[in-house]
This record gives C-alpha cells, sequence and structure tokens, in this order.
C-alpha cells in the first residue's frame, strides 16, 4: 500500500489569537482560503524529513511523528514557499499524520488527525488556526478557536482564481509572541463583516482593511497592494508573510508575475494505491 496525503495551502487574510494552556482549545479566530496549490506527503523508509528533495528540520512535523511513536521518514513536496504566509508547516505536519495513520494502520479518525497536527503547530508555535483551514477547504471561517471538538467552522461559498506574489517571510513566532491585542481587534471586526455577508467581495476587502489596520505591511508589500488598486481590484497580504494574494486577475493587471491557483474546496485528503 502507498499512501499520498495532499494539504492545501492556506492562506490567512485576517485573525484574532485565542492562545489557551491547553494545545487543542488554543487557536484563532478569522478566515482564509485554502489553495490548489499545497503539499503531497509520502512516507519513506529513511528516518527523516525532506521538503523538494532537502532535509529540513520542522518542528510541527517532528511532535507529529514523535505523537504517533514512529521511526520513519516523511518526503515533502511543494510549489509552495516555506514561511511566506502559506502554512506550509501545518500542511506538512497534517500530510505526516495523514500518511503514517495509513502506512501503520494506526486507526485514528480525521478529527484525531487534525487534532494532533493542531497541536503541533500550536506547541511548536508555527500556527493557531491553518491546520483546520486546510483541513476543512474552501474559504473557512474559524467562528471559534481550537481543534475539532472545541473550534467550530464555516466557510464563504465560491470558487475563483487566486493570485499570489511572494517577496518572503515573516516570523510567525514573533508575530504571535508579541502584543496581539491590536491586531486581534481588527480580526474581530474583520470576521463579523464577512459573517454578516459572507461573499468572496466582502471577504477580500475585511482582509485588506485588516492587513491595514494590524500593522504588519512593509512598505515594499503597501505598493504592491496599490498598485492593485489601481486597477479597480483588491488584493491583501498572506498572514503571516510577505506575499501579496488577490481573488481574480489583480496582480496580473498590475503588471506582476504572479504564481496562479485556485480556491480549493475539498480539503485535505489521502490517495491509497
Amino acid at each position: 500500500m502507498h499512501a499520498t496525503a495532499f494539504v492545501p495551502g492556506h492562506v490567512t487574510g485576517f485573525f484574532s489569537t485565542h492562545p489557551d494552556e491547553q494545545p487543542l482549545r488554543a487557536g484563532s479566530r478569522g478566515g482564509g482560503v485554502a489553495l490548489s496549490h499545497g503539499v503531497e506527503t509520502t512516507v519513506t523508509d529513511e528516518a527523516g524529513v525532506t521538503l523538494n528533495g532537502e532535509a529540513i528540520t520542522v518542528e510541527p512535523v517532528e511532535r507529529v511523528l514523535d505523537a504517533l511513536g514512529v521511526d520513519l521518514g516523511v518526503a515533502c513536496e511543494t510549489p509552495l514557499p516555506l514561511g511566506s504566509g502559506f502554512g506550509v508547516s501545518g500542511a506538512m505536519a497534517l500530510g505526516t499524520a495523514y500518511v503514517v495513520n495509513a502506512h501503520t494502520e494506526a486507526g485514528l479518525s480525521e478529527n484525531d488527525l487534525v487534532s494532533l497536527a493542531h497541536r503541533a503547530e500550536v506547541e511548536s508555535g508555527t500556527g493557531l488556526g491553518d491546520v483546520v483551514g486546510q483541513a476543512r477547504g474552501g474559504i473557512p471561517l474559524r467562528l471559534e478557536p481550537g481543534a475539532p471538538g472545541y473550534g467550530a467552522m464555516d466557510g464563504v461559498p465560491g470558487g475563483s482564481r487566486v493570485e499570489y506574489f511572494s517577496l518572503g517571510g515573516l516570523s510567525t513566532a514573533d508575530v504571535l509572541g508579541g502584543d496581539t491585542e491590536t491586531l486581534s481587534a481588527a480580526g474581530e471586526r474583520a470576521l463579523d463583516t464577512v459573517r454578516e455577508t459572507p461573499t468572496l467581495a466582502t471577504f477580500v476587502a475585511a482582509s485588506r482593511r485588516f492587513a491595514e489596520e494590524a500593522g504588519l505591511l512593509t512598505d515594499e508589500l503597501r505598493g504592491i497592494l496599490h498598485d492593485v488598486d489601481e486597477t479597480g481590484e483588491t488584493a491583501s497580504m498572506a498572514m503571516l508573510g510577505e506575499t501579496a494574494f488577490t481573488l481574480g486577475t489583480g496582480l496580473s493587471d498590475a503588471g506582476y508575475d504572479p504564481a496562479v491557483c485556485r480556491i480549493h474546496p475539498p480539503g485535505a485528503g489521502l490517495r491509497v494505491e
């Protein structure tokens, strides 16, 4: 049996932080986009983790392997850059949980696997909401924080072309470890707006307002967003990375050469051959 997990990339448009002493209760409220560009993960005979063929240490993946009590390796492949706001570490952790569960016939449920990966991300300080959003797919709205059994989810219906243009990364741990009061207040306002009018246009507009209010935009990224404004479209920032994204053709219309994918409705899944 050969199992391959696909976990979509996940761009967070807005969020508020909700820490808790219990990692499964900790998380974020907010909204994001699951991408057809994601991470494929398979089990390997040799211990260790590789990303696009290169050996790498990703703490959430190591935590998942330790929790499952296995001495296995995993190979991950993705077109997405690590540390640039695409939830790659969360996708690697969730994909690892899926393929190791299949390989060892551990018998864990999907909620068990999502909880395992979510806990690994929270304890590593690398994310609060990517894993549950990646598991759901589409345009997930995290109404209450936490893993399955604690959190609550909804979503914005619809599909779209997605463009993204990345300049680099930001440290998730540094942002989440700092003062998040202003950021969280902006995230709550954005979530209220989208829940009141759950459309793609409202989601992008609320994400952009959040990006401005959260105080995370660099000068270069703000310039890109303003260039897209000139086309009549709206772009925003992928949280947490120095990455612009838009639903539609705004970045292309503004003269950039973005990567192009689509909203991925199904969420994470497993292919067994």
